[in-house]
């Protein structure tokens, strides 16, 4: 006897099926939106990559310098004949010393050019030392020489000055020439030597047959050097050949 349905199952019964495909299509859904996401994600970030590279260009030159490096490393020995390997390993070593040679060079040139500016510095600070005090050893020496001729004249007139006041002034005169000397001061040599124009200044000339022409009979203001250099030239009288006398 068949019964009819109870009111418990006033609902017709879902199959289970339709709850699996539900779950299915749930979960794929949920994947490919996930997918989405991280596409977009992906975009967005690929495409503010370039905008922070464009920040900061890269030069040319380091540029290239990185494409001959990649296109050196490149290079597969192993890969071409045995007879390129050779011509290939020479070339670049030939350019390796070549680059080497170059690098010694300007190495070797800069050393040298810092060995001559060394010289130079010392040559110029012992020169710069050595003379100084050329311009105050040259405003004393005119003193030194009144006091030349001042002993010159007191001796020719012995009655005019005192012994005591004659010695004074010489004892002034031998400490002012040590002090000069010590200085490096020194007086040139004139009587009897040739005439050297860098050292001697002719004021007139004397003929004479004791004294050959061209050399120097007398001094009428004495000469001093400062070490190596003159400071101030002897004037000197130079003498020259007597006229021969013309017979009627």
């Amino acid at each position: 006897m068949a019964t009819g349905p109870t009111e418990s199952d006033g609902q017709p019964e879902q199959p289970e099926n339709s709850t699996e495909n539900s779950t299915e299509s749930s979960t794929e859904s949920s994947t490919e939106s996930s997918r989405e996401d991280s596409g977009e994600n992906s975009t967005k970030s690929a495409g503010s990559q370039p905008e922070n590279s464009g920040d900061q260009p890269e030069s040319p030159g380091l540029e290239q310098e990185l494409e001959e490096l990649l296109a050196q490393a490149s290079v597969d020995l192993d890969s071409i004949p045995l007879e390129e390997q050779v011509s290939l390993l020479k070339s670049r070593l030939e350019q390796a010393e070549k680059e080497a040679a170059n690098n010694l060079d300007a190495a070797q040139r800069a050393q040298a050019e810092m060995v001559n500016f060394r010289r130079r510095t010392d040559e110029d600070r012992i020169s710069n030392s050595k003379y100084a005090n050329s311009r105050l050893i040259s405003n004393v020496l005119p003193v030194l020489e009144e006091l030349e001729l001042a002993v010159n004249h007191a001796e020719s007139n012995s009655g005019g000055v005192s012994d005591s006041l004659l010695e004074g002034i010489k004892l002034i005169q031998r400490k002012l020439t040590g002090v000069l000397e010590s200085e490096g001061v020194a007086s040139i040599e004139a009587v009897g030597l040739m005439f050297n124009p860098l050292e001697h200044e002719a004021l007139g000339t004397e003929e004479t047959s004791e004294v050959e022409p061209g050399y120097i009979t007398q001094i009428l203001r004495p000469g001093f050097r400062l070490h190596d250099r003159v400071i101030s030239p002897a004037q000197v009288m130079v003498a020259r050949a007597p006229k021969l006398e013309q017979k009627d």
